[in-house]
Order: structure tokens, then C-alpha cells, then sequence
């Protein structure tokens, strides 16, 4: 792994601190999603762009629209002692934020909402996610359960990544957690453990779109080489907009992979297996064609039913930016992946990729 990213990040600064400097002010108004204002150019200006301050016109564009109705937004149980987290600047990019009415209202989330992305939070009451445990097993010395107490007793952080959906959108969302390799480091890896796959909660009573999509092999499970696990920017995250991670979201805990298509961070997880081959992954054993093993973002490599050129971002649905190799981490990650390809592919990728 490369030399801890902590010394290396002038070019990763949180959003500007006059935006965040007063938290609690800020969570008051995050429910409602604070105005980001999307900046001209490709996604490496959107990158660089300072948020909209908070005038008249960005606050009534953070506002959402009365239908909406607040469910979209409540979380499923309250942690005043960890929530709002510290924000982490040497691990965010400066992006210009995501209203969380958007955020929180168009997501990925199969087992609630299948084949499409969307409304995910009205689908989602019957989910209970206290209590909650997941269990770390497989080649480690120490094996353990956690349950969400003991998850919490970790110290948090927030940061601000860029995601990056296959379909195309993306958001830039402030999640709150730890870096996933402090959980590893708990239950001791063994040097043969290679791989680390994650398996989903599978809950058909609580899930509607399990029933409604059986040909997919339930429950979710997805997987991670052991050098990306332990990548310091990996996060295993408990929150989202300062507060506790919303079910849509995949509370009560999920995984990031900032540089990765979405799909590649599995919500709702309740086993992490250590593992000594490459695991299979949900999206690869469904449609080998068109989804590998690694996934990371890559303009270069075309989805074999679109282009992966451009995004678009959930705020502004109407303006497209170049996708950034690596989502934009490329810096920091890119040596992790030396054959990734870095000119434009006339065709689908090869079968892993």
C-alpha cells in the first residue's frame, strides 16, 4: 500500500469551513438539503469548485419540495455521542454538496427498489435495523460479532466523497465512519486472507424487492482485494449528513469505495468473511458481461450498453462532466491498479476487470 495518504492530500480539502464552520447549524438545515451549486466544466472542475454560498437563491434551491414529506429524511434511531462527527479535511475533497433531498431520494437499493435506481425510501418502513450485529470471520486470528454499540465505541469521522453510480449519476455526500481497516486490524488477518467479501441482510419480509426479483441470487454479496480493503480511503460507514445512515442509504452500516462504481460498496452488511481466492460478486455471477470484479470508474471503459464518458450529478440532472479515471482518486489509488486501461477501449472490458 502506498505511503499513508494522510501526508499526501493538499489536494483533497473539505468544503470550505465558512459552509460547515457552525455544525449544529448546519445539521438544522441539512434535513432540508443545503443548496450545492453545480460548477461549469468536467468533473475535475466540479472537483476544484467552491459550494454556493448561503444566499437567498441557494437556500431556496436546498429546499425541498413539500411533497417530499420528511420520512425521506429521519433516521431509523439517534447517536447524539457520535453524531455530528468531526470532519476529516485531509480525507475530503472539495465538492460542491448534494441536497440531501436529492441524495436521499434517488438511490440504488435492490432488495426495495428492483432494476432501477430511485424513490427507495418509501419502500423501506417494514426494515428494522436495531438491533444489529455483524460478524468478521473467516482466516483471522480473532473472530468477532460486532453489534452497534460496539461499532460506535470506534471513533468516527466525516468525510466528503465523490459517488459514482454505473448508470451514470453521482452525488457528493458528506458519510460518516472509519476507515474499514480498523475493524480489520480487530480481528487480526491472517497472511493467507487475500480477499474480503461482504454478504447483505437478506430480510424478504422487510425487503419487498427480494420477492419481487427471485432470479437474483439473494441475499447481496460483494467482494474486495485485501490491498483495497485496507486502502485508508475504504470507509466502513454508520452515517450520512451528520446524522445516522438513512435505511436507503443501506443503514445501519455500509461500505465505501469512493473510487469504485457504487454497486462495488454493499449496504446493509451483516457478515465480512476474510478469505484466501477471489470471491464471486453478486453483479459479476448476474451478468458477467457487463459487470468484473473490480469496476472501478473508468471513462475509458465502456459499459457494453452505454458510455461511462460522462456523469451527471443528482442536483443537476441537465448538465453532464467528463468521468474522472478512478472517480478522481486516481491520485491516490492508481498504483493499485497498474494495467487499468488509461486510453479509450473500442469494447466491453475482459471478463474480471
Amino acid at each position: 500500500m502506498p505511503r499513508s495518504i494522510r501526508t499526501r492530500l493538499p489536494k483533497l480539502q473539505a468544503t470550505d469551513e465558512s459552509i460547515f464552520v457552525n455544525r449544529r447549524e448546519f445539521l438544522s438545515r441539512a434535513g432540508f438539503g443545503v443548496a450545492g451549486m453545480a460548477c461549469l466544466g468536467s468533473t475535475a472542475a466540479v472537483f476544484g469548485c467552491e459550494p454556493a454560498q448561503d444566499s437567498e437563491q441557494g437556500q431556496q434551491q436546498g429546499k425541498p419540495p413539500a411533497s417530499k414529506g420528511s420520512d425521506a429524511f429521519t433516521p431509523p434511531f439517534e447517536r447524539p455521542e457520535v453524531f455530528p462527527a468531526k470532519r476529516n479535511v485531509g480525507l475530503s475533497k472539495k465538492l460542491p454538496l448534494t441536497p440531501q433531498y436529492k441524495g436521499s431520494t434517488h438511490n440504488n437499493f435492490y432488495e426495495f427498489l428492483p432494476g432501477k435506481g430511485g424513490p427507495v425510501h418509501k419502500y423501506t418502513d417494514a426494515f428494522e435495523v436495531t438491533p444489529w450485529e455483524i460478524e468478521v470471520t473467516g482466516l483471522c486470528d480473532k473472530p468477532q460479532k460486532f453489534d452497534l454499540d460496539a461499532i460506535f465505541k470506534i471513533e468516527h469521522e466525516e468525510r466528503m466523497y465523490h459517488f459514482r453510480c454505473v448508470e451514470t449519476w453521482a452525488m457528493n455526500v458528506p458519510w460518516t465512519g472509519f476507515s474499514l481497516s480498523t475493524l480489520l486490524d480487530k480481528v487480526e488477518p491472517k497472511a493467507e486472507a487475500k480477499f474480503v467479501r461482504f454478504v447483505s441482510a437478506n430480510k424478504p419480509e422487510q425487503m419487498p424487492g427480494i420477492a419481487q426479483a427471485p432470479w437474483y441470487t439473494w441475499p447481496y454479496y460483494e467482494g474486495l482485494r485485501m490491498d483495497e480493503a485496507r486502502h485508508e480511503l475504504t470507509m466502513l460507514v454508520t452515517g450520512v449528513y451528520g446524522k445516522p445512515l438513512l435505511k436507503q442509504h443501506g443503514a445501519p452500516i455500509r461500505v465505501i469505495v469512493p473510487w469504485k462504481y457504487g454497486y462495488k460498496s454493499p449496504k446493509s452488511i451483516v457478515k465480512i468473511e476474510l478469505v484466501a481466492t477471489q470471491p464471486a460478486t453478486f453483479w459479476n455471477e448476474a451478468n458477467p458481461g457487463e459487470y468484473g470484479f473490480l469496476s472501478n470508474v473508468n471513462p475509458n471503459i465502456p459499459h457494453p450498453r452505454w458510455s461511462q464518458a460522462q456523469e451527471y450529478l443528482l442536483q443537476n440532472p441537465g448538465r453532464r462532466y467528463d468521468t474522472e479515471i478512478f472517480n478522481g482518486y486516481g491520485e491516490f489509488v492508481s498504483a493499485l491498479y497498474p494495467d487499468e486501461p488509461t486510453t479509450p477501449m473500442a469494447s466491453a472490458p475482459p471478463r474480471g476487470r
